[in-house]
């Protein structure tokens, strides 16, 4: 299959909102995927590469040559470039890692260009997330969608379940079971505004856990053998020493476990996730080093825990883990029971809680209902800097905003980051319009603006970032409203997001 065919693929699928018509546009392209082809494919169209590392980011691809005008690239001719730039190590591997990239955009049309940048950066905003990507796999192999989710559960590479469905059907994917020592997709939270809103999605009673800021872990146990890891699979276990000696010491012979590791400070609680991030990252200047808290049990000793609910799953889990390496949780019965525990949880400088309801089995990386989390909302009035012109349905719309804090000494504005969550259709008409009367400078990808317009965010905490002249950055920012009713000399300062930040650090 030529590759503009995905890259046409990815456009309309970002073009649309309709999860239906994502799925049938998917599932169309799918089904047009030779053998060699099916999991390159497929990672492709969920915007993705198999490789981890290539060497190639946004400083590679500022010199990229013209496109071609003519498409002539395969599918499996990227996926062969692809394997070659993972493979390039050594001296001299910057120069063949520019010839690759070269010759590889050389010989993209326009569109390919612009799906090459965002595999290649992580960038492919299109709405081809793992469940709807699920839902398009099983309609163009033909076999039910549970069973897709059910091998994508236990094997934990999409590319490979939409290989095996499309090449051996139902039958094939059957044969997909639980290995310890192989990880699996794990189970995912949605979000709620609070914890009224959590309890009338899980029922009551239901099981709060408190939210740890830390880096998600499994960690598979068979005999002596411990191997620790990410949510995206990658393994961590040379990183996490302490994490695999605990484990190893427990008595069960084989353990499957789901949890989250932390960094800890003098007084038990938690480090601000970056420091965790960064030692489980590099092992480098560690006190004593990560800890583990599990939550979970998927299989212990020969029985598989999947398909058991919840209370049941937490029951096993504390006969076979010491108390010492669970999550602080409580069964919560009332809207005030679950609003009390969440304030302690909180006030103890943790993220908030996940309510989980009892009954529910572990399913695969889905944010459906079994699983809600809480987090206390900040909100900041920002004054918008600059702006970024949308693609796909946001073609021909200002939709990224660059978000900057009052700096009361000088009068200007620090840079705290980008969002383009929370923005309606209406709300975008008018930002385009409204922005483009502010523009000062117009640019085919950023039109800078005069700063003046306020606008109201809510996020879930700062972080330390050397992205911005600040220092910090805002986590996972998301416009609420505009403030036409506040000029920008009354936006809230950058002494304020300073404030937040020390009192989450």
């Amino acid at each position: 299959m030529l590759f503009a065919e995905v890259a046409a693929t990815s456009e309309a699928v970002g073009a649309t909102s309709a999860r239906k018509a994502k799925i049938e546009l998917l599932a169309k392209t799918l089904r047009g995927f030779s053998a060699e082809e099916a999991a390159a494919g497929a990672a492709f169209l969920a915007g993705e590469l198999r490789q981890r590392t290539t060497g190639v980011g946004w400083a590679s691809l500022q010199a990229a040559p013209p496109p071609a005008d003519i498409a002539t690239l395969t599918v499996g001719q990227v996926a062969a470039t692809v394997d070659r730039l993972a493979g390039i190590s050594g001296p001299g591997s910057q120069a063949r890692r520019k010839d690759e990239v070269q010759a590889l955009f050389g010989a993209a049309t326009a569109p390919e260009q612009k799906l090459l940048r965002g595999l290649f950066t992580g960038e492919v905003r299109q709405g081809a997330l793992a469940g709807v990507l699920a839902d398009a796999i099983a309609q163009a192999a033909d076999v039910p969608a549970a069973a897709v989710r059910r091998a994508l559960l236990l094997s934990g590479d999409l590319a490979i379940v939409a290989a095996t469905a499309l090449q051996g059907g139902a039958v094939a994917l059957g044969e997909f079971t639980l290995a310890v020592g192989r990880p699996l997709a794990p189970m995912l939270a949605q979000s709620a505004s609070g914890v009224d809103e959590a309890l009338t999605v899980t029922g009551v009673p239901a099981m709060a856990d408190v939210k740890l800021d830390g880096v998600r872990i499994q960690v598979h146990k068979s005999g002596d053998e411990v191997a620790v890891f990410s949510r995206s699979l990658d393994d961590l276990t040379a990183r996490l020493p302490e994490i695999v000696a605990a484990v190893r010491s427990l008595p069960a012979r084989d353990l499957v476990l789901d949890g989250e590791a932390l960094a800890l400070d003098e007084q038990g609680r938690a480090h601000p996730f970056q420091i965790t991030a960064s030692l489980a990252a590099t092992r480098s200047g560690a006190p004593g080093g990560l800890v583990a808290k599990f939550f979970d049990v998927l299989h212990a000793d020969g029985h598989d825990y999947l398909d058991e609910p919840g209370h049941r799953r937490w029951a096993a889990l504390s006969s076979l883990v010491p108390a010492e390496l669970l999550i602080d949780r409580q069964v919560v019965t009332s809207t005030e029971e679950a609003e009390a525990y969440f304030a302690a949880a909180v006030e103890a400088g943790n993220e908030g809680l996940v309510v989980k309801a009892v009954d529910a089995a572990y399913d695969v990386g889905r944010r459906g209902g079994a699983w809600v989390k809480v987090k206390p909302r900040h909100t900041l009035d920002l004054v918008v800097l600059a702006v970024e012109w949308g693609h796909g349905r946001r073609t021909g719309l200002l939709s990224n905003l660059h978000l900057g804090a009052r700096d009361p000494r000088t009068g200007g504005f620090v840079m705290l980051g980008k969002t383009f969550k929370g923005l309606t259709d209406e709300m975008l008409r008018w930002q385009t319009e409204r922005f483009l009367e502010l523009a000062v400078e117009r640019g085919d990808w950023v039109v800078t603006l005069r700063p003046e317009q306020v606008v109201e965010v809510a996020f879930d905490g700062v972080q330390t970032s050397p992205r911005y002249p600040g220092g910090v950055a805002l986590r996972f920012a998301r416009v609420l409203r505009y403030r036409d009713d506040k000029r920008a000399d009354e936006a809230d300062t950058i002494d304020e997001v300073l404030r937040i930040h020390a009192g989450t650090s």
